[in-house]
């Protein structure tokens, strides 16, 4: 089992008190499978991505990853799970905008040892970013620099990828694609996706569907 979750719980402090997001979620992804996320706004979906990720803690409950649990690891710690197993696509790019996107492409993998340049032009032409490689963040479209934060994630072939609305911005032969490098990387490499989305085009892709609300699993 690749990722497990038992009884995870998060809340966040407001000046009327805490707020209860996640309210004991228990959840497993096999290593090789995909599952969608669904789920209301408010719901706590990116919550309990940020928590599998490592950018936040939970307040009770277990992540395990390959067996070990997070909950422990330092920040330090944090960040090299998700240099070497955990990528996350985020709904912000967080681009380096003093590289090209070339540069950007290659920078995750480069960090995880993992830079290889011909998967790296591969990407760039299944996202349609070919023409674009010289450019800089600055320079690119809203969609172009979600694709570009796409394959940089993809480019380092993590054990698991985390993806919050990876296709927001994108059109739907755009979205289509994405999906597709997405469900290509899982039967390649045998890792495992956790997607949320709103498009339940993209979660019937999924091996699995499993929809939050008001903090649990519905």
């Amino acid at each position: 089992m690749l990722l497990e979750l038992r009884s995870l719980a998060k809340s966040y402090e407001t000046q009327t008190g805490p707020v209860p997001v996640l309210r004991g979620v228990d959840l497993v992804l096999e290593a090789g499978h995909t599952l969608a996320l669904t789920g209301e706004s408010g719901s706590g979906k990116s919550t309990l991505l940020h928590l599998v990720a490592g950018l936040d803690t939970a307040d009770g409950g277990e992540i395990r990853i390959n067996g070990r649990d997070i909950a422990g690891l330092d920040d330090a710690g944090s960040a090299a799970l998700r240099r070497g197993t955990v990528g996350v696509i985020f709904q912000q790019f967080n681009l380096i905008p003093s590289l090209s996107v070339q540069a950007n492409i290659a920078f995750q993998a480069r960090l995880a040892g993992q830079h290889d340049p011909a998967r790296d032009a591969r990407l760039a032409e299944a996202l349609g970013l070919q023409d674009q490689l010289g450019k800089y963040p600055e320079q690119l479209s809203g969609g172009q620099q979600q694709r570009v934060a796409i394959a940089r994630t993809l480019a380092a072939q993590p054990r698991l990828v985390l993806a919050d609305e990876p296709t927001g911005n994108l059109d739907e032969a755009t979205s289509g694609a994405v999906l597709d490098e997405l469900l290509s990387l899982v039967a390649q490499t045998g890792a495992a996706l956790m997607m949320v989305t709103h498009s339940t085009t993209l979660a019937a892709r999924m091996d699995r569907h499993v929809h939050l609300s008001r903090g649990r699993i519905a």
